[in-house]
């Protein structure tokens, strides 16, 4: 397993999972770099390993990956109360109806095309973490109240 952790500011915690270690280091300095903490795996197995342990604030997952891919990940975070609200991005090679369709049966939140626009993945990370938060506060106010 293969586990890598980067410190940023408060922008939010991330977790990076892709088999590729190229995409995983570019995917993880790019996050790092916009003040994300960051934790990077290279399987769905080791995700949701450190899930257990530690909570982030949306996931970036690759869809073609040995052993358990994508899609097997995904089910298994949408099953796990403590893990199914995490924002999923789903980031895909084969940008195409079927994928995005199968993605969407999930619940995945938003789908990124490799190679990845630093751009869009900025928006689209952001407006998740952003999303994720309130719905985080929201849950504590109703706790609260």
């Amino acid at each position: 397993m293969s586990t890598q952790t980067h410190n940023g500011s408060a922008g939010g915690h991330i977790l990076v999972i892709d088999d590729d270690d190229d995409s995983r280091r570019l995917l993880t300095h790019l996050l790092r770099r916009r003040g994300f903490e960051v934790f990077a795996v290279d399987g769905g197995r080791a995700a949701l390993e450190l899930l257990e342990d530690h909570a982030v604030d949306a996931i970036l997952l690759d869809v073609m990956m040995p052993g358990m891919d994508g899609f097997a990940v995904c089910r298994a975070l949408k099953k796990t109360p403590a893990t199914a609200a995490i924002p999923v991005l789903l980031l895909t090679a084969r940008d195409d109806l079927e994928t995005r369709a199968a993605g969407m049966k999930l619940g995945v939140s938003e789908f990124l095309t490799k190679p990845v626009n630093r751009d869009e993945l900025f928006s689209r990370i952001e407006t998740q973490v952003a999303a994720r938060r309130r719905a985080v506060a929201l849950e504590a106010a109703g706790k609260r109240a």
